[in-house]
């Protein structure tokens, strides 16, 4: 028998079909889309995911997930290596009000510009701004409120430029802290 005919004979695993799919995909795909193809459930999906996740962790590629969808990104602690080798500019640094923005988008979505301007004291329309040129927070649709303002989510570059696989690996608020007193605050 020849190489390719074992080859052809070799069933490779749930976590190797994924891997091709997410591989050759230009944008996530839905978990869904994923058990259609392989013509699975979801959940069956969801172990093969939890396989190939446990299979990247010692490689150079990361599983990135983002409001039910899936891809395959570079490992966040290869960027400077990846920025190099494609000849690309040093990331982009943020200004501190446009991180403040961000951090309240990031914890808050989707939440209107009023809601940020509101949080932050001051006007967040040019931070808004260039936070979505940067493609680091989208427009997520529009609140049912008067003048139906615009909602806004963080984008999966946002988890990119971050090095986060999902929006939950964000760290946790830290509770209020009474400054008279100096104890927490409880909800």
């Amino acid at each position: 028998m020849s190489d390719s005919q074992s080859t052809s004979n070799t069933e490779l695993s749930l976590a190797a079909k994924i891997e091709a799919m997410l591989f050759v995909s230009a944008e996530p795909v839905p978990v869904t889309q994923l058990a259609t193809a392989l013509d699975i459930n979801a959940s069956v999906v969801e172990r093969g995911l939890k396989e190939l996740d446990d299979a990247l962790a010692t490689r150079g590629l990361r599983l990135q997930r983002n409001a039910g969808r899936v891809q395959l990104t570079t490992a966040p602690e290869l960027a400077e290596l990846v920025e190099l080798f494609l000849g690309l500019e040093a990331t982009t640094h943020l200004s501190r009000a446009a991180l403040e923005t961000l951090a309240i988008i990031a914890y808050q979505q989707p939440c209107t510009r009023p809601q940020v301007d509101a949080l932050r004291g001051v006007n967040s329309d040019g931070m808004m701004k260039s936070l979505l040129s940067k493609g680091l927070v989208q427009e997520s649709g529009r609140t049912d409120g008067p003048g139906r303002p615009i909602l806004y989510s963080t984008t999966p570059e946002f988890l990119q430029h971050f090095g986060l696989s999902s929006i939950i690996e964000l760290p946790p608020l830290a509770a209020p802290v009474d400054e008279e007193h100096n104890v927490l605050l409880k909800g």
